[in-house]
This record gives C-alpha cells, structure tokens and sequence, in this order.
C-alpha cells in the first residue's frame, strides 16, 4: 500500500506565499480606508480596516497601486478595449470592478490563483451582491459557469491554477475563450519572486511565445543584494516565506533581461522612487497631507527596493513601446 505524501517543505512555503495575498489586501484595504485612493470593493472581501500600517508603507502601497494602474490603463486605452488582461497570482484585487465603473472594460478579464485562494475569492463575490451585481450586468446568458475553483462569465474569468505548471495553466486559460489574437496585457505583482528563475522565465516564454501582441507589467522586489534587501529577505524567512526568484530582483538590468531573453522585444524597469516622483504631482501632494511622515529617508529606502518592470511585443505596431510613465 502506498504511504501518505508526507507534508513537504514546499507545502509549507506554498502556504507562507498564501499568506502574503492577505498581507496585500490588508495593507491595501487600510490605505484606501484612509483616503490614499478609492476603492469601495476591497471592504467585500477584507471586512476589517485592521491594525494601524505605518504612513510609509501607505506611500509605498499608493505608489505600487498607481503605477500599476497607470500602464495597465494606457494599455487598455490604446487598443481601444480591444484586449484581455490576464492577473497572474491575482489574490483579491479588484481591478475588474474599477474597470468597469470607469467604462474601460477589456473584452475579457481572467485572474489566476492558487485554487484556495480562488475557492475563497469566489465565495465572497457569490455571497456579497456588489461583487456579484456587475458580474452579472456584464452576462449576456443565464447561466454563469461556477464551481470551487473557477468562475466563468462573458467578461469576467476567475481561474485556480499553478502558475509553476505552464502547460497546465495554457490548456485552463484555453478551456475558457483565452484568445491569442487579441492584444493581451499580463500583470503579476510579487508573484515571480516566490517562483525559482527557471520557473518565472518559462512563465514569461509562454506568455511570449502565446501572444504575439502582448505587455507584461511586473511589480516586484529590486536591489536586493544589499543590507536592506538582506533584511527584507530575512525577514520573510522567518516566516517560512522563502524568495526563490530573488536573483531575478538584483537590479533593474536583470529584471529587464529576464523578458529580453525570453522573447519580448522591449523591457523597461524603473524603481518606485522614481515611479514616486513621475505620478500626478498634484495628488502625490494630497496623499502626503494624510499622514505626517517623520522618516523621509526610511520611504525612499522602501521604494527604491520596489520597481515596475513592463515589457512589449506588437506585432499589430499599436505603439505598446511608447507607453511609458
């Protein structure tokens, strides 16, 4: 008789991975309760506002959230709404609500996630009507395709899957009217920092090799060989929280290449700080009135340790180079 998989290392870490979607959602869900941006979903599926976050850290979440809108919409923009937008390690975000109040919906929106993750993201929208409501406004049939792990409707997909395993991942995106044709925006935020090098470059070869129009948005750790990026890994260590892809986020050099040898023609990177300093200047001065910060120094060590890197291909020459901060 077979013996019982015993529960391995890699189980575990899974889990410590698990846990940082919560840590997101729940830093998110406190900026945005203290006015840094808006968004009225987050509290549908992180129902407390929770502990005090520390005001840079605050900064740091609004720059992360903006930037990553900022390419994400352009994009969108630019072909007209005429794409998909693929979430890789999507947690719960609630692009796909934002996209449809400000009318800039793609023709399709899937995000993929551990199935545990997507078990209990599904729960929330069955269970809370202003998750569900714009879901269905957004169906053309009855019938909404739902089951533990995964959600299907015309515009809105949600899909459990590991990202580690490419072909598994194609053939479920495929099973739900992925189309290659269409210009395809990929995002992913601290997700291929938890895979190994190997892993996150096959994840983005697929993506190169499937799309022949296509931009992937990259939000994840920078710098890291120096004392503070020893501390930040440190730290998650000790919470069984290992950065297998950490060599991947040595400089903005290497996480440029890391899509410049896997078949993207364009890659750009630019740390957080400078992200900072380039966003509306006007509402960078609003959010810096929420909350008196007396480390100056300590925000700009946080963000120059974060960067977003973006990559194009386009076949279609819709101009996905130019678009920039």
């Amino acid at each position: 008789m077979a013996a019982r998989q015993p529960f391995t290392d890699s189980d575990t870490a899974d889990e410590a991975v698990r846990a940082t979607c919560d840590d997101a959602t729940t830093c998110k869900r406190f900026a945005s309760s203290k006015n840094y941006w808006k968004d009225p979903y987050i509290q549908y599926f992180v129902r407390s506002v929770g502990e005090r976050k520390a005001p840079e850290i605050n900064r740091g979440y609004y720059a992360r959230v903006q930037g990553m809108n900022h390419l994400l919409d352009a994009f969108i923009r630019k072909t007209e709404c005429d794409c998909q937008v693929i979430n890789l390690g999507a947690g719960l975000d609630t692009t796909f609500w934002r996209l449809k109040d400000e009318n800039i919906m793609p023709r399709k929106f899937f995000e993929v996630d551990f199935p545990t993750v997507v078990a209990r993201k599904i729960h929330n929208i069955k269970t809370k009507p202003p998750l569900s409501k714009p879901l269905i406004e957004t169906h053309s049939t009855d019938s909404l395709l739902l089951d533990a792990h995964s959600l299907d409707s015309d515009r809105y997909c949600i899909i459990g899957a590991d990202l580690r395993d490419v072909s598994n991942l194609n053939e479920k995106l495929k099973k739900f009217q992925l189309n290659p044709e269409l210009p395809t925006l990929l995002l992913s935020e601290c997700v291929m920092v938890y895979m190994t090098p190997s892993q996150s470059s096959n994840l983005v070869h697929w993506a190169a090799e499937t799309f022949h129009t296509a931009m992937f948005i990259n939000y994840e750790q920078v710098n890291m060989s120096d004392r503070f990026g020893q501390v930040m890994v440190e730290n998650l260590q000790r919470r069984q929280c290992t950065l297998a892809g950490v060599e991947a986020c040595q400089s903005l050099d290497s996480q440029r290449d890391r899509f410049l040898k896997t078949g993207w023609e364009h890659a750009d990177a630019l740390d957080m700080m400078t992200v900072y300093s380039m966003l509306p200047q006007d509402d960078v001065a609003r959010i810096e009135r929420l909350e008196f910060l007396d480390e100056k120094e300590l925000l700009q060590q946080l963000l120059q340790h974060y960067s977003i890197c973006w990559a194009t291909k386009d076949k279609l020459n819709l101009g996905l180079s130019q678009l920039a901060f």
